[in-house]
């Protein structure tokens, strides 16, 4: 047989291109499977909402109205899980602890966050670095009651009296380092008035004795003294926000009263753990927002006085730093420390 070097160049080449069609098969089943199929899914049983405060109150009615609708987007329960006790502290603790996978979330308010950390020396959370924000919930907005026969008719002649007779009138709240002690000292502040603080364990027993005329005045917050105000219990000399309230439209703004640039409010956010993934908390996000725009949700909050906070979670964490460097400003100027 002759030796013929072409069809022997043939055969290698036969078998070199063999080789490599064989081996970018073992490749291609080698390979890794697609992402989406890396990234489990969210969420795949109950999500728990941690409430600081016990049921019935202003932050359980929010939680559970806004836990139902996000239940709905979200294809599994929300569950709210009470934990009342030690000014919020409780609760966020539990939050800020929790594993960062989106099944433990939470209730933080201006407590929680503006003002715990300028009063208490020691904290079992940091504010700013075990939280994840996810978006606002809700705001209520304070105003200045009066019990009825107070003789004072509006902030003018409530400041009068107060000038004429230093400590002479008496200011409830529902508890020291509570928001509506924290807007008496503010309140105070801009107008340089001595008022005599009565502090209350709750605002459920201050309101009793404001309505009873045992108490002369108080800054309240909307959903719990509403029904008061409205059979005429209470009066309402100003209310604490920048425009007048659809539900109050006859009240002055302070700003109208005499008290210009005084605002409070009340306000709630939604939390998780720190490091939260960004997609999960945008997911979480785009929920709270739609349960928030929610018609029926949206009707039952402002009929009691809340006022849906829709924000993103950059605008949360930028309202939150505002209200910490107001209210830290206030407390430290009041002297209000908690141990």
């Amino acid at each position: 047989m002759l030796f013929n070097p072409m069809a022997l160049h043939r055969q290698a080449w036969l078998s070199c291109a063999l080789l490599t069609l064989g081996m970018g098969t073992a490749q291609a089943q080698s390979a890794p499977a697609p992402s989406s199929q890396s990234a489990p899914a969210w969420p795949t049983q109950p999500v728990k909402w941690v409430v600081p405060y016990a049921p019935g109150g202003t932050t359980d009615v929010i939680a559970r109205q806004l836990a139902v609708q996000m239940g709905k987007d979200l294809g599994q329960p929300v569950v709210v899980d009470n934990r009342p006790g030690a000014a919020s502290i409780i609760g966020a603790t539990l939050i800020a602890r929790a594993p960062a996978d989106g099944y433990t979330l939470g209730t933080a308010d201006s407590g929680t966050l503006a003002f715990n950390p300028a009063m208490y020396a020691r904290l079992s959370y940091d504010a700013g670095k075990d939280f994840s924000y996810i978006g606002g919930l809700g705001r209520m907005p304070l105003v200045l009651a009066v019990h009825p026969s107070f003789p004072a008719k509006n902030v003018q002649e409530f400041l009068a009296m107060a000038r004429k007779e230093p400590g002479g009138i008496s200011s409830a709240s529902s508890g020291p380092g509570s928001p509506l002690h924290v807007a008496l000292e503010l309140f105070k502040q801009r107008t340089g008035t001595q008022i005599l603080h009565v502090a209350y364990k709750g605002s459920a027993p201050a309101l009793q004795d404001l309505m009873a005329g045992q108490i002369q005045s108080m800054f309240v917050d909307l959903p719990p003294s509403i029904s008061a105000i409205r059979a005429g219990k209470l009066r309402v000399l100003a209310v604490a926000t920048p425009q007048r309230l659809p539900i109050l439209p006859d009240v002055p703004t302070m700003a109208e009263a005499g008290v210009p640039g005084f605002e409070a409010y009340a306000w709630q956010g939604f939390v998780g753990p720190a490091h939260l993934s960004p997609a999960l908390t945008e997911r979480l996000n785009k929920s709270l927002a739609t349960a928030l725009r929610h018609p029926e949700t949206r009707a039952k909050l402002e009929e009691i006085g809340i006022q849906p906070m829709e924000m993103t979670p950059q605008q949360f964490a930028g309202f939150v730093r505002s209200e910490q460097a107001l209210w830290s400003g206030v407390i430290k100027a009041a002297n209000i420390k908690m141990d």
